[in-house]
């Protein structure tokens, strides 16, 4: 009975749902995070009476047809981009763009990833990394001797040093973007990665054209909406809890078949 394939291809599809909204949820308080989305597509048919076959000498033909589906299958997961609100933490070297664009990271391996978290330190020699200690690219070195940073919304980090009127720029910014934001490859850590289905990587100066601006002292939160979320898991979970019946009441024809004699 295909009826039996084709519940179970459903409950595998409800089931890779669930993981995906799980996944959101879990995710419901980090920092710069986009919601992911499920999607379908059903799987191939087969052909027990093709529609448009001839069914005489005269041209008749099947105007319909008989298909009959095997089932559903996960198309893809996609990940949803848009902005989270802004929530203001007070640190000097936090970032949040508003608007298009990711930040830059160097990772130890040399290749160059890609984030929306802002959530910046110095390091040991007074460059700005990340919260793992990667360096935020273009590299912008503060002095020790500086007493106060600002990041402007274009992107120039400006110090203020003893004897000096006024703020001395010490670097500039940069935010990329891409053709296919969805393209980009999920590593962890809140870092993605470049793909031939992104395309490549456009870096720009903050507040031009097609680029986000930047906001200091403030980062970018989830942009997951919990009441959506836990609706959808309440779908997904009708729909496994439905094809989980179909599987049932295959199982007693089957039954009824078996006790014929």
């Amino acid at each position: 009975m295909r009826s039996l394939h084709i519940a179970s291809t459903g409950m595998l599809a409800q089931q890779t749902n669930v993981d995906v909204i799980s996944h959101n949820i879990a995710n419901l308080n980090t920092t710069g995070f986009k919601r992911r989305r499920a999607e379908f597509q059903d799987l191939i048919y087969q052909q027990l009476r093709r529609v448009g076959s001839q069914t005489s000498d005269t041209g008749t033909i099947v105007p319909a047809g008989v298909q009959v589906g095997l089932g559903v299958k996960t198309a893809a997961v996609y990940r949803i981009g848009e902005q989270g609100n802004l929530s203001q933490t007070g640190n000097r070297l936090d970032l949040a763009v508003r608007g298009n664009g990711f930040f830059r990271v160097q990772l130890p391996s040399g290749e160059t990833a890609y984030t929306r978290d802002g959530t910046f330190s110095l390091s040991p020699e007074g460059e700005i990394v990340t919260a793992d200690g990667f360096l935020v690219l273009p590299a912008v070195r503060i002095p020790a001797a500086a007493r106060d940073v600002t990041i402007n919304a274009s992107g120039e980090v400006l110090v203020k040093l003893d004897g000096q009127v006024a703020p001395q720029q010490v670097g500039q910014l940069q935010l990329a973007i891409f053709a296919n934001e969805a393209g980009l490859e999920a590593i962890g850590d809140n870092l993605l990665l470049e793909t031939p289905a992104s395309g490549q990587a456009q870096a720009g100066t903050p507040g031009t054209p097609g680029y986000g601006a930047m906001q200091q002292g403030f980062i970018e939160t989830s942009n997951v909406n919990v009441v959506a979320e836990i609706t959808s898991l309440i779908t997904a979970q009708r729909a496994y809890e439905m094809n989980g019946r179909v599987i049932s009441a295959s199982d007693e024809m089957l039954s009824t078949l078996s006790r014929l004699r």
